[in-house]
C-alpha cells in the first residue's frame, strides 16, 4: 500500500472517538423521510450500505431541532421529539455494527425553509428576503418568501432547540457525535452573514457580533452533551442560494470566526467549499481548509468539496485536513473505502443515480445537496 492510501486508511481519534479512516459521507439533504419527519426503510437503507462500504464517519443529513421555525423541507426527517429519536437508533445501532461512527447534524434552515408544517412563516436574523429561488428538488418555488425579524425570545428557543435534539441524538438516538449546521446560507449561517444580518443589538454589527449566535449555540451544546461525544460545527461561505458568497472581511473574518468557534469549545469544524483546494479569496493563496487549520490548531478538521479521488483526498489532508468529507464521490461509491484499498479507479458520479433530482447542476449538488 502507498503511502497516501496508508495515509487515508489510517485512524482518527476526534475526541476520544476513533475513526477507522479519514472518510466521511458529507451530509447531503434527501428529503424520503415520511411527512412527520420519521425515517424511512428508504433512509436506512441509503445510510446502512456507507457503513457496510467502509467508510469510518458518516454525518446525517440536517436534522430539525424544533417544531416552530426550523424545519426547512417538506419529508425532511427531524430528530425534535422522542419518536424521530427511535426511528434513528435502529439505523445507528446497525452502523455502527458495520464498524462506521455517525454523527447527526441538526439544523434550523432560518428564512430558507420552503416548507413548515408547523408555521406558516419563516424566520431569520433581519426581515430580508432571501437571494435565489427555492430548489425545485426540494418541492420549493418561486422566491423566498420574506421572513419576520426573529426575536430574541425566539433565539433562546432557537438555543434550546440544538441543545435538546443534541441530547436526544445522543441519549436517546445513540449517534456518536454532534455536528451543529453553520453552513449553507441556513439560520446559523444567515446570522454570521452580513448581508441576512443587518441587527444591532448582541447578534449582529461586526463579525464578532455576527459569529456570537453560533458561538453560544456550540458552548450550550458542548455543556449539555460535550463530556459524552464530540461536538463540532459545519461553515462556508457558498450557500445554497448564493454559491459564491464571500466573507467581505476576508482572511480576517476568517481568523476571528475559526477562533471563535475553537475558543467555544468546538471539538471540530467541518468546512465546505465547491472545490475544496481553491483559494478561499480572489487574489489569495489560502484555502478555507489552510485558514480553518490556522486559526483552530488545535482541533480536528474536515474538509469537504470535490476530493474524490486518492490525489484531491491526500492533498487535503496534506493541507491540514483531518478527514475529509465526500458527497458526490460518496453517492457514486458507496464502498469507496474498499476502491482506495483495492487501489481501483472510482466510479464517476453520475447524476441520473438521484432519478429525479437528475437534472440539477453540479454546483447545486454541491450545495443543494448537502444539508
Amino acid at each position: 500500500m502507498n503511502d497516501s492510501i496508508s495515509n487515508i486508511l489510517s485512524t482518527h481519534d476526534i475526541k476520544g472517538t476513533v475513526l477507522r479512516n479519514r472518510l466521511a459521507v458529507a451530509p447531503m439533504t434527501r428529503v424520503t423521510a415520511t411527512e412527520e419527519g420519521v425515517p424511512t426503510q428508504t433512509m436506512r437503507d441509503y445510510y446502512v450500505r456507507f457503513a457496510k462500504g467502509g467508510f469510518g464517519l458518516v454525518i446525517t443529513e440536517g436534522l430539525y431541532t424544533d417544531k416552530a421555525y426550523s424545519q426547512g423541507y417538506p419529508f425532511q426527517p427531524g430528530l425534535a421529539d422522542e419518536e424521530q429519536a427511535h426511528a434513528w437508533a435502529d439505523i445507528t445501532r446497525e452502523m455502527q455494527a458495520h464498524g462506521a461512527r455517525v454523527f447527526a447534524q441538526i439544523m434550523h434552515a432560518g428564512a430558507l425553509s420552503h416548507a413548515n408544517r408547523f408555521r406558516s412563516h419563516t424566520v431569520a436574523p433581519s426581515a430580508i428576503r432571501p437571494k435565489g429561488q427555492q430548489m425545485s428538488v426540494y418541492y420549493g418555488q418561486g422566491t423566498y418568501a420574506e421572513p419576520v425579524e426573529i426575536t430574541d425570545v425566539e433565539i433562546a428557543e432557537v438555543i434550546k432547540g440544538f441543545v435538546d435534539t443534541a441530547a436526544r441524538a445522543v441519549r436517546v438516538a445513540g449517534f456518536d457525535g454532534v455536528e451543529i449546521h453553520g453552513a449553507n446560507g441556513y439560520l446559523l449561517d444567515q446570522f454570521l452573514t452580513a448581508d441576512s444580518n443587518r441587527r444591532t443589538d448582541r447578534w449582529g454589527g461586526d463579525v464578532k457580533g455576527r459569529v456570537s449566535l453560533l458561538v453560544e449555540i456550540v458552548k450550550a451544546v458542548k455543556a449539555e452533551v460535550g463530556n459524552e461525544v464530540p461536538v463540532g460545527i459545519r461553515i462556508s461561505q457558498g450557500k445554497v442560494n448564493d454559491f459564491t458568497s464571500k466573507w467581505p472581511g476576508r482572511e480576517a473574518d476568517a481568523e476571528v470566526i475559526f477562533s471563535a468557534l475553537a475558543e467555544a469549545g468546538a471539538d471540530f469544524i467541518h468546512v465546505t467549499e465547491f472545490e475544496a483546494w481553491q483559494p478561499a479569496f480572489e487574489g489569495g493563496q489560502d484555502s478555507l481548509l489552510a485558514l480553518a487549520r490556522r486559526y483552530a490548531p488545535k482541533i480536528s478538521i474536515i474538509a469537504n468539496g470535490s476530493l474524490h479521488n486518492v490525489e484531491r483526498t491526500n492533498e487535503a489532508l496534506e493541507a491540514g485536513a483531518d478527514i475529509v468529507a465526500l458527497g458526490r464521490g460518496a453517492l457514486a461509491n458507496p464502498d469507496l473505502p474498499k476502491v482506495f484499498e483495492a487501489r481501483r479507479e472510482p466510479r464517476a458520479f453520475d447524476s441520473a443515480i438521484l432519478g429525479p433530482i437528475a437534472d440539477i447542476k453540479d454546483s447545486e449538488l454541491a450545495f443543494g445537496l448537502m444539508a
